[in-house]
């Protein structure tokens, strides 16, 4: 797989399934023996695993919108920064919705196989995000 075909199943991820919610794409792309490694230790299996994460954000901020701010790939790994904005109008693990917007940036690390995702480990402004929907003092 050519680093530019790389760069495109990425792509698919933030555009197909992130911001329009199409979770059946992520069979196409992610492994079924797939690792995402999260904050907090948070450690999710296979495409359903992904959907689930996905799923979870999408319910708090319906809105979501994630952009790819850079890429870089090399070898058999793709490093994406991206920045998400959203309304959170639903509950976010166990946190009930505040209205507020956020605007928040991360990086994900992705490992590739045989033409999918077998792992990925993301960090994300996790902290940002709770001071911008208020659960955290600024």
């Amino acid at each position: 797989m050519s680093l530019e075909e790389c760069k495109a199943m990425d792509r698919r991820v933030i555009e197909e399934i992130i911001n329009q919610g199409r979770y059946e794409v992520a069979h196409e792309i992610f492994a079924p023996e797939f690792i995402y490694h999260g904050p907090g230790g948070q450690e999710l299996k296979g495409p359903e695993g992904f959907i689930q994460l996905i799923s979870t954000y999408r319910n708090a901020f319906p809105d979501l919108r994630l952009k790819a701010n850079h890429m870089v790939a090399e070898g058999d790994s793709l490093a994406v920064h991206f920045s998400s904005t959203g309304t959170h109008t639903g509950e976010l693990m166990g946190l009930p919705a505040t209205g507020k917007k956020i605007n928040v940036s991360g990086m994900i690390f992705y490992r590739v196989a045989d033409g999918k995702f077998i792992e990925a480990w993301e960090i994300l402004e996790q902290y940002t995000m709770m001071q911008q929907i208020g659960v955290i003092p600024t």
